[in-house]
């Protein structure tokens, strides 16, 4: 009897989809567990529509950068959210920081007097 030639395990095999990648042994997890992983790592589906032009981009990018397109897009707009709030948070505590150094009761901060 011949012996089945076989695949060596290594991270290579796998992410050139010499390994893992038969349907036939591919099974999905059920729900519940879906969902339990979504919520310890603290992630969401979605579906958005975007112009190919902008994907293709990404992917190009991605790859410059070996990575993927979908997890660099995650990362573009969380950086993007997270910048745009804390400009938004920073623009209103200048804001509050200016509206109480000029009370309509008291004059201009350059021209208190000294105590």
């Amino acid at each position: 009897m011949a012996k089945k030639a076989s695949i060596p395990s290594t991270t290579e095999a796998w992410e050139e989809r010499k390994l893992g990648a038969d349907a036939a042994h591919a099974k999905r997890a059920p729900q519940e567990i879906q969902d339990a992983v979504d919520e310890a790592i603290g992630m969401q589906a979605i579906s958005i529509r975007l112009p190919k032009s902008t994907i293709d981009t990404y992917k190009a990018l991605a790859k410059m950068h070996g990575v993927g397109y979908q997890p660099l897009m995650r990362d573009a707009i969380c950086r993007w959210a997270e910048g745009e709030l804390k400009q938004m948070i920073i623009g209103a505590a200048e804001v509050k920081r200016q509206n109480s150094q000029s009370t309509p009761d008291s004059p201009p901060p350059s021209l208190k007097k000294a105590a």
